[in-house]
C-alpha cells in the first residue's frame, strides 16, 4: 500500500484487506470443513480436532508466505504447505486428510467472502450515517430556500431539503441494493477441482450446508468456480454507490466555493491552523469522494473483463479479479467513511443561500424575478422534500430472493 492509497481509504479497510487477514480467513475455512467433514465421517475425528488446532494465524509466518506465494503464483500453495508441516508436528496420521478432496479455488474464494462479508459491513454501517444525516438535513431544512441550478447556471429557486432528499436517494438506494448482492453474492465455495466432490462419500451436499452454517456463509447448492455474476454483482452495487457519493461531493464542492459559499464541510481537528486565508476550508471529505469516483469504474471494468474465465481457476482473469476486489473496497469505504463523519457537522449558510438569490433577482426584470426566482417556491419544494424523506425511512428490503 502506497501513502497515497493510505489518504483514499480508511485503516479499518486496510486491515480487512491485510496479509494477516487473507491467512485468517483461509485457516477458518480449513478449520471448519475439517470439523464439517469430521462430523459427517469423511475423515476421522482425530485428524480434525489435529487440523483444527493448528489452523492458528499466529503459527504462521505470514511474511514469507506471501513471498512464496509470489514465487509460486499461487496464494493457497504456500498455506496448505505450512499447515501440513504444522499439523504433523503433533500427529502425522492427519496430514493426509487437511485439504481432503477439494480445490484451492474453493479455499482462496470462501476466504474472500468472509473478508468481504467484513468489508461491506463496514461500508454499510457508513453507508447508513451518510443516509440519515442527509435526511435529517433535508427535514431541518426542507423550506430553506436556495438556487437551483442546471449545468452550473441558476435556474430557479428549489429548498436545500429537497437537494439533500435527492442526494440520499440513490445512495438509500444502494443500501438496499448492496445488501441484497450480499445476501446472494456471499456464498461458500466448494466442489472440488470438477465441482462434484466425488471424494465425499456422497455427502458433499451435506458437506457444503455444514460448511456454509459454520461460516455463515450461504450455500449455493453447487460451485460457482466460473459462476461470478452473484459474486460480482456485489463489485458492481459498490461501483454505482462511489458514483453517487461522488456526485454528491461534487455538488458539496461547488457550493462551497467561496463566491458561493451555501456549505461548508466541517473542520477537522489539526486542520485550518496553516491556512492562511480566512476564507479557505478544506473540501476534504468531497476530494476523497471524487478521488474513488474516478478511481472505481477501472476497478469494476477489471472486475467484469476478468469474467471469461477458461475453466476453474483460470490463469490471469481469477488473479486479476483477486487483485482488484480489495482495491475495489479500499476506494468505496475510504468514499463513503470521509462523507458520513463529513454530513452530520456540514456548515449550511443559509441566510448566504437567500442572498444568492436576492443579488440575482436584483439583476432580474421584474416578471421574470417574480416568476422563476420568488423564494416563496421553496414551500413547494420543502413539501416535496418531506414526501422523500418518508418514503427512504423504510428499511432495506432482502424479499426479491430468487433462489
Amino acid at each position: 500500500m502506497s501513502l497515497f492509497e493510505g489518504v483514499l481509504s480508511t485503516p479499518e479497510m486496510l486491515s480487512v484487506f491485510s496479509e494477516r487477514s487473507l491467512v485468517d480467513a483461509m485457516l477458518r475455512f480449513e478449520a471448519a470443513l475439517a470439523r464439517s467433514q469430521a462430523r459427517l465421517g469423511i475423515i476421522p475425528e482425530s485428524a480434525a480436532q489435529s487440523i483444527a488446532g493448528s489452523c492458528k494465524v499466529e503459527l504462521f509466518d505470514v511474511a514469507k508466505m506471501v513471498r512464496d506465494g509470489a514465487r509460486g503464483g499461487s496464494v493457497a500453495a504456500p498455506l496448505l504447505h505450512g499447515l501440513k508441516e504444522a499439523v504433523g508436528l503433533f500427529n502425522a496420521d492427519a496430514m493426509p486428510f487437511v485439504h481432503f478432496g477439494i480445490g484451492d479455488q474453493d479455499l482462496v474464494d470462501t476466504a474472500m467472502a468472509l473478508l468481504t462479508r467484513e468489508a461491506v459491513a463496514l461500508v454499510e454501517a457508513d453507508l447508513a450515517q451518510a443516509v440519515q444525516a442527509l435526511l435529517r438535513l433535508a427535514e431541518r431544512h426542507a423550506e430553506t430556500p436556495m438556487l437551483a441550478r442546471t449545468s452550473t447556471q441558476p435556474t430557479s429557486v428549489t429548498s436545500f431539503g429537497l437537494v439533500c432528499a435527492a442526494w440520499a436517494a440513490p445512495l438509500a438506494r444502494s443500501r438496499g441494493r448492496l445488501a441484497q448482492a450480499a445476501h446472494r453474492g456471499l456464498q461458500v465455495q466448494l466442489g472440488g477441482a470438477g465441482g462434484t466432490l466425488d471424494r465425499m462419500q456422497g455427502q458433499g451436499a451435506a458437506l457444503r450446508r455444514q460448511l456454509a452454517d459454520a461460516l455463515g456463509l450461504r450455500d449455493p447448492g453447487v460451485a460457482w468456480h466460473t459462476q461470478r455474476d452473484e459474486w460480482l454483482a456485489i463489485g458492481c452495487e459498490l461501483g454505482l454507490m462511489v458514483g453517487s457519493l461522488g456526485m454528491l461531493g461534487k455538488d458539496l464542492l461547488l457550493l462551497g466555493q467561496h463566491e458561493i459559499g451555501e456549505v461548508a464541510e466541517p473542520a477537522e481537528s489539526g486542520r485550518g491552523e496553516r491556512l492562511p486565508l480566512a476564507h479557505r476550508s478544506e473540501p476534504r471529505a468531497s476530494m476523497v469522494a471524487l478521488a474513488a469516483a474516478q478511481r472505481a469504474p477501472q476497478r469494476v471494468a477489471a472486475l467484469l473483463a476478468a469474467m471469461p474465465q477458461a475453466h476453474p481457476g483460470a490463469l490471469g482473469g481469477w488473479q486479476a479479479e483477486l487483485a482488484e476486489w480489495p482495491q475495489l473496497l479500499l476506494s468505496a469505504h475510504g468514499s463513503v467513511r470521509a462523507l458520513a463523519g463529513a454530513l452530520p457537522g456540514l456548515h449550511v449558510d443559509a441566510a448566504r443561500m437567500r442572498s444568492n438569490i436576492d443579488r440575482l433577482r436584483s439583476g432580474l426584470p421584474r416578471g421574470a424575478a417574480a416568476e422563476g426566482f420568488d423564494p416563496a417556491l421553496a414551500e413547494t419544494a420543502g413539501v416535496l422534500a418531506l414526501a422523500q424523506v418518508l418514503a427512504l425511512q423504510s428499511p432495506p428490503d432482502l424479499s426479491d430472493d430468487t433462489r
